[in-house]
């Protein structure tokens, strides 16, 4: 029975030559033992589709307590809106560099979370303009754009309330204010 090449199968020359071309080479590594014969194994079936009910959304499983900035009663973020509620105390991150800004924020939120404090002015600076980004100019909004991840990864972010944008009388885009919960053990 003849080798079988690219669909057809070798005529006796082309086999005879075949043979006299690998009769000289050698293999790079040992040989190994021929595999045991496969029995022939049946194709699975494609997976069915089921239809499944939707899952319920992440969030409200994944979260036991609420995220900030979503806490507020619609009295507090009109009054805030209007620049109605004077901050308790303001934190300036001006001339910052991103690890003192760090820093500062945490030691802030240590003593208004001692001290009670509901109201944080947090002022950041502004947020970096669209032609900041493209320029060659150095980046501004550093500051401001590491701030959510700053206070979600605090060990104060259980008592953060809210966060939100300064009226303009307060800072405006330059400015945040935080809103910490009240401290219901007594302190």
């Amino acid at each position: 029975m003849g080798a079988k090449v690219a669909g057809r199968r070798l005529d006796a020359e082309e086999v005879a030559l075949w043979r006299r071309v690998t009769a000289g080479v050698r293999p790079l590594t040992p040989a190994a033992p021929a595999p045991a014969p496969i029995a022939r194994q049946v194709p699975e079936p494609p997976p069915q589709r089921v239809s499944q009910p939707p899952l319920p959304p992440v969030r409200a499983v994944a979260r036991a307590r609420a995220v900030p900035g979503e806490t507020l009663d619609g009295g507090w973020d009109r009054r805030l809106s209007r620049g109605l509620v004077p901050p308790d105390r303001t934190i300036d991150l001006h001339g910052h560099t991103l690890v003192s800004a760090h820093h500062a924020l945490d030691h802030a939120l240590d003593r208004a979370a001692q001290d009670g404090t509901r109201l944080i002015l947090l002022v950041t600076g502004r947020p970096p303009r669209a032609d900041d980004r493209e320029s060659d100019r150095p980046r501004r909004g550093a500051i401001r754009a590491s701030i959510g991840d700053w206070l979600a990864g605090s060990v104060h972010s259980g008592r953060i309330a809210a966060v939100r944008n300064a009226h303009p009388r307060h800072g405006g885009a330059g400015a945040l204010y935080v809103v910490l919960r009240r401290n219901r053990n007594g302190g």
